[in-house]
């Protein structure tokens, strides 16, 4: 049987098993994909002994362009997300952005994540605490790791330990993202669970076209990495296809090439 959403955090406090990691596309571009990317990697991560935890957003709100795909209908989509938990037997994750969206989502999902744009976004970190999931705050690439204690505080103070902390890199200069990964160790002496977000990290944005571009042939080198540190989990989009997915094509990594690199990362983490 697939862990659970309490296991997995179990492991995560006594430091014990694998690495988690969260997966998934982009954004649910149609219901038959979602499936098939969700039964794919599960079957991937229960050979390997990783808890999984299905990623995808319902909804795209922060898009380059005005005429950038956004989604295939909340309700719809998280339905989908409801069913494909309850099908494999996994826990799923999406992003919200504002506090109305905390509980929507929260009727269908087990982790709630707030965006980076939006970490210091305090009606939206209680509201997403409030509902008693899970609440993943990715830091703000404008913001330093020691500051994430603060985003942290307003979840706890809501009521609710159920935190994680995302790294995914941070702004240098305008079009270009870099990880300190110094920021690791300093955000888990908060007593919180740490994930790179390995794909978001290699986004080069602002580009001129309004489409976010990407370092897909870094993916390896930054897991790598972020094994290396220590981090407690790892969040990496892919896709069946990227060079036609309809959000972050250009940074994520192709379905057909993630079991090779757990593999790699779990021999990793067993050196360690």
């Amino acid at each position: 049987m697939h862990p659970t959403l309490e296991q997995i955090q179990e492991n995560i406090r006594r430091k014990t098993d694998n690495f988690f990691l969260i997966a998934g596309p982009c954004v649910l571009e149609n219901e038959t994909m979602g499936f098939e990317i969700a039964e794919t990697i599960k079957g991937i991560t229960d050979k390997l002994g990783i808890p999984y935890v299905f990623k995808s957003s319902y909804r795209k709100a922060n898009r380059s362009r005005l005429d950038s795909f956004t989604g295939m209908g909340d309700e719809f989509a998280l339905s989908v997300m409801q069913r494909i938990a309850r099908q494999f037997d996994i826990p799923v994750l999406t992003d919200i952005h504002t506090h109305e969206e905390a509980f929507q989502a929260a009727h269908y999902v087990d982790v709630l994540q707030i965006p980076a744009f939006l970490c210091r976004q305090t009606d939206l970190l209680q509201a997403a605490a409030k509902t008693g999931k899970v609440v993943n705050i990715k830091k703000g690439q404008f913001l330093a790791p020691e500051a994430m204690q603060f985003a942290i505080e307003k979840v706890r103070h809501a009521g609710n330990p159920n935190i994680w902390a995302t790294e995914r890199g941070t702004t240098f200069g305008y079009g270009d993202l870099v990880v300190d990964f110094r920021g690791i160790p300093v955000m888990q002496h908060f007593d919180v669970p740490v994930i790179l977000d390995v794909t978001h990290s290699l986004q080069k944005p602002n580009t001129t076209s309004g489409v976010t571009g990407g370092l897909p042939h870094l993916i390896e080198t930054m897991a790598k990495a972020g094994i290396a540190t220590g981090v407690d989990g790892l969040f990496i989009e892919t896709h069946p296809e990227p060079a036609k997915a309809k959000s972050d094509g250009a940074n994520m990594l192709p379905l057909d090439q993630l079991e090779l690199l757990l593999e790699k990362l779990v021999r990793i983490r067993k050196a360690l």
